[in-house]
């Protein structure tokens, strides 16, 4: 069971920093606020909090990964084990237990991540540089770290460590009210703001996080030199770098290529993605805080132009992104390969958190439309249905020899994915001081804040099985304010806002809205879609209902003509969800399935099949089943495809 602690509320409240001058015009529901209590994301967070997480800090001891830290605390001997960045799969899970804390108390993992930080504290030098690649022995740092502080941070990844500690440190303090690893990130951070700047060195981080984390640090302490030093970071990109020598090591040459990270023209300037996806992603996500808290318009169009080019010519169908596996970066535009797809699982948790701030910047559900099919697809794939094995790659077709992993020399996905999956419930719903948008469909009950006083929301759907979805309002007291429901873009015959994608049948029926009093009869809303949403405002009493359908046919989706690998090819959607043909499921092989642009598509329900799904069958060169994708590979390997061929 999942709740929250009202003394613990009380106290997170009460320690809370003055709000900033400058941001976001919509602001999420706390996650704290939103317990979900459905039958498809319940199950999956419990999954999450007792399998994913607990196997991830196993893994983490396993592997080194802690004795690191031990070392570096001079509690055990030996040279560093793993890569330089192998520090943030310990940040990276606190992050995610402590979200898992702020929602279900539970005394022995509290008590674990306290002996986490006490070693991490322990770990740091005293003027707060925190890096066991080179604490553990500084004449002999490991690989890929400089002979002295930050000197290769295009390769070293000392600030990208240091995001992660500020990210895991804000997550623990909100969860627990614990100040023990947010003083151990004031530290470091106060040291990163002392050490660039404008009149410090003039370098950028190689892997951005640092920027992001930085705003974090920000929100919760009140300091604004962490959001001044975010914003010159990202204002520092494009711009000469004299304290930033080229990486030594001549195997990672792209290391040195500025487009690598981001680096080959001021953020201002840039309007297409470039270079490693999951670094953009980091620094997108950044430069829409930055916009948003220093209401800065030039960063927020630049974000916008970044937006719509990813939109329109780098996003796979799943919502994933990053073509090239050589270089885990985007491609030449409509390059989208299907077989050698990389589509990095961290890749897709940035666009999604970056999609929900673009959301807040400007409160149009295209955003949302995005976040919710990266969501269903592109990260819910990232993990097997038992929650202990993990894709890195996610690869929209399978010759039969991909296979999830239960952990990775490079490690980064597995806690970057159970990190997402708990903020969760804090994604649901957002508002602003009378309007509270409904954004994900999953069954819930919420209390939001609407000035003084509460709206207490209940939620029920079988989303994404069914698209019914009843929303029940118990406001205290009276007034009138507006209920904001999100029709997504796949109910209103776009799968994403661009021409990238285009669904080939009629949608058929639209979607409906009614609104119900307690003892009235169902008023019908007009479908006034503005920005993606019915705007429905009112003086809501206690047990109002609203009630969305949202007609779910299979459809058929096919690619822009600049995709050449999915020429004469189609797909099949569902509500959110992108499906899948599989081997074991289509006579031993997926690959060669011929489906005609003619021939029906039936669905149904399978409570016996993968935890329970809707599989979408029909007839082609044989008979097909296809499953959502997010529930591929987990009955043994095999072919799978994405994009069936329409012609032999």
């Amino acid at each position: 069971m999942r709740i929250f602690t009202a003394a613990l509320a009380a106290g997170l409240v009460a320690a809370a920093p003055a709000a900033p001058p400058h941001d976001y015009p919509i602001r999420a529901v706390p996650m704290t606020a939103v317990t979900i209590d459905d039958g498809f994301w319940a199950p999956k967070l419990e999954v999450n909090r007792t399998v994913t997480i607990p196997h991830i800090l196993k893994e983490n001891d396993d592997t080194g990964r802690v004795a690191n830290f031990e070392k570096a605390a001079g509690r055990k001997g030996g040279a560093y084990e793993g890569r330089r960045f192998n520090d943030t799969d310990i940040y990276k899970i606190i992050e995610a237990a402590s979200y898992s804390l702020a929602i279900v108390p539970d005394p022995r993992l509290s008590t674990r991540l306290d002996e986490l930080i006490q070693l991490i504290a322990a770990s740091q030098e005293k003027d707060g540089y925190l890096f066991p690649a080179r604490t553990i022995d500084p004449q002999h740092p490991a690989p890929g770290v400089g002979p002295e502080r930050w000197i290769y941070e295009n390769g070293s990844h000392e600030l990208y460590n240091a995001g992660h500690l500020y990210e895991a440190a804000v997550a623990h303090f909100e969860a627990t009210g614990k100040r023990t690893l947010l003083d151990v990130a004031i530290r470091n951070a106060d040291l990163v703001c002392r050490t660039f700047g404008p009149n410090g060195r003039h370098a950028v981080s190689g892997h951005e996080e640092i920027e992001l984390a930085l705003v974090k640090l920000y929100r919760a302490t009140g300091n604004a030199t962490y959001l001044k030093t975010a914003e010159w970071l990202v204002a520092e990109r494009g711009k000469p770098h004299p304290d930033m020598p080229p990486y030594p090591d001549k195997a990672f040459e792209m290391y040195n290529d500025r487009a690598y990270k981001q680096d080959q023209a001021p953020v201002v300037d840039q309007d297409r993605a470039v270079g490693h996806a999951v670094r953009a992603m980091y620094l997108y996500e950044a430069v829409t805080d930055v916009a948003a808290l220093t209401d800065n318009d030039a960063l927020a169009k630049a974000a916008d132009r970044l937006w719509q080019d990813v939109a329109s010519k780098r996003l796979y169908l799943t919502g994933g992104v990053g073509a090239r596996g050589t270089t885990e970066s985007f491609g030449e535009d409509y390059e989208l390969p299907n077989l050698r797809a990389y589509t990095e699982t961290c890749a897709s948790v940035g666009n999604d958190l970056w999609n929900h701030k673009m959301f807040l910047l400007h409160g149009d559900g295209k955003y949302i439309d995005l976040f919710e099919r990266i969501l269903y697809n592109g990260v819910l794939a990232g993990v097997s249905l038992a929650g202990n094995t993990f894709f890195y790659q996610n690869p929209l077709e399978s010759n039969g020899r991909a296979k999830r992993t239960e952990y990775f020399e490079v490690a980064c996905c597995p806690a970057n994915l159970a990190r997402m999956l708990e903020q969760l419930p804090g994604l649901v719903f957002a508002q602003t001081p009378d309007t509270i948008y409904a954004n994900l469909y999953v069954g819930n009950h919420a209390d939001v804040k609407l000035g003084t006083r509460t709206v207490k929301i209940v939620e029920d759907t079988r989303y994404p099985w069914d698209g019914d979805v009843s929303l029940r309002l118990e406001p205290e007291g009276s007034g009138a304010f507006t209920v904001a429901l999100r029709i997504p873009g796949w109910a209103r015959d776009q799968p994403v806002a661009s021409d990238l994608y285009r669904f080939v049948d009629n949608g058929g029926e639209k979607p409906v809205i009614t609104v119900r009093g307690r003892n009235a009869e169902p008023e019908r809303v007009a479908l006034d879609v503005r920005d993606g949403y019915v705007r429905i405002r009112r003086n809501w009493k206690r047990g109002d209902t609203i009630h969305l359908t949202l007609p779910m046919p299979a459809r058929r989706i096919v690619a822009h003509a600049g995709v050449k690998d999915d020429e004469g090819r189609m797909a099949i959607q569902r509500g959110p969800l992108v499906y899948a043909v599989e081997a074991i499921d289509n006579g031993g092989q997926a690959l060669d399935l011929v489906v005609p642009r003619d021939a029906a598509l039936r669905s149904r329900f399978r409570p016996d099949l993968l935890n329970g799904v809707e599989v979408v069958t029909g007839e082609g060169s044989r008979p097909f089943v296809a499953i959502p994708y997010y529930a591929w590979n987990n009955r043994g390997q095999g072919e799978m495809a994405v994009w069936i061929k329409e012609k032999p």
